[in-house]
């Protein structure tokens, strides 16, 4: 069923109040870059980034961050915006995004959502709103220590045991991520998936169409994480791995492509199995995010092995978008 119509401010006669928002999302490596700022092309569109890593700066081989060519002079928002030490919770992408889309509108273009981490884009649709939760800095350190000595999937299978609705979101080497939930849950009894589905209280902002971007065979996928692996090996991922781990130390490990190399580092491993690695981890990763979106009905999908190219995937995705009527 057609939206009503929305005008630039999303406010006047017998309009909708909701913001016309278009989400473009699916596994890594999937080819969201490119139909985003082909629909943005078409649409007017600006872009809003919703990966967990790509906010920090330095980092830019190893979480594929859009080049100035891929974008196409389409503005790109959320991407450089914190150092890598610094942090970034789920309640500041919600906050920012939402700060962003109202600007993209009100400049008379459609605000286009595109990226791979699931949690960021159903906290900003549902509307979540985040209450204060208390930290505990011993607790804390007691996570860390145990991430040290046994490793981040060990700490990791602790989150999945307590809230497997979270760890399926969360690779293993988010370390931050995972202690933060784990925490939670020591302190509350409650796992943190449980915290933030209760938190759902106000209706979302947005008049949202959600394209998904998937594969039928899963093979062709896995096929484009490799090379892609082997594209940012070429462009120098292993000396800015290095340069981020000599000024940042342990917050590289967050991101694949990073912790994977740490081995190969000390001297313990072949790049090539440190890059076989980085593969296979990205691989699962990919495996997780398609688990993630799946279970969001409000998704319509795409193949991307169905489309010569970007342009045949943005065609059969315009349908869907003229269908909302959010200009007219």
């Amino acid at each position: 069923m057609a939206a009503a119509a929305v005008g630039g401010d999303g406010q006047g006669r017998g309009e909708s109040p909701l913001i016309p928002l278009l989400v473009v999302c699916g596994p890594t490596a999937s080819g969201k870059t490119g139909l985003a700022v082909e629909l943005a092309r078409r649409f007017d569109g600006e872009v809003i980034s919703a990966d967990s890593m790509q906010v920090y700066r330095h980092m830019a081989i190893g979480t594929a961050k859009p080049t100035a060519e891929e974008t196409a002079g389409i503005p790109h928002h959320l991407i450089d915006v914190l150092e890598p030490d610094e942090t970034f919770s789920v309640a500041d992408y919600v906050e920012r995004a939402g700060a962003c889309i109202r600007q993209v509108r009100e400049r008379g273009r459609l605000p286009i959502v595109a990226g791979g981490t699931g949690l960021y884009i159903s906290s900003l649709l549902d509307g979540i709103r985040f209450a204060p939760m208390e930290q505990d800095p011993a607790l804390r350190a007691e996570l860390e220590s145990f991430a040290a000595e046994h490793g981040n999937e060990a700490l990791w299978e602790q989150l999945q045991a307590c809230d497997p609705e979270l760890a399926a979101q969360l690779h293993p080497n988010n370390r931050g991520r995972v202690i933060r939930a784990l925490e939670v849950y020591r302190l509350t009894g409650k796992p943190m998936s449980l915290h933030q589905a209760e938190a759902r209280s106000q209706p979302s902002a947005y008049d949202a169409l959600v394209l998904g971007i998937t594969f039928r065979d899963r093979e062709r996928l896995y096929e484009r994480i490799n090379r892609r692996v082997d594209d940012m090996l070429r462009q120098g991922l292993v000396e800015e791995a290095a340069q981020v781990r000599e000024r940042y130390g342990k917050t590289a490990a967050q991101a694949i492509g990073y912790k994977e190399l740490e081995p190969w580092f000390r001297g313990e491993c072949s790049l090539e199995a440190a890059a076989e690695r980085i593969k296979m981890e990205t691989r699962r990763y990919a495996k997780r995010q398609l688990t993630w979106f799946r279970r969001d009905k409000r998704v319509r999908w795409l193949c991307a092995d169905e489309a010569a190219d970007v342009g045949q995937l943005a065609d059969a995705a315009t349908p869907w978008i003229q269908e909302k009527q959010w200009n007219e």
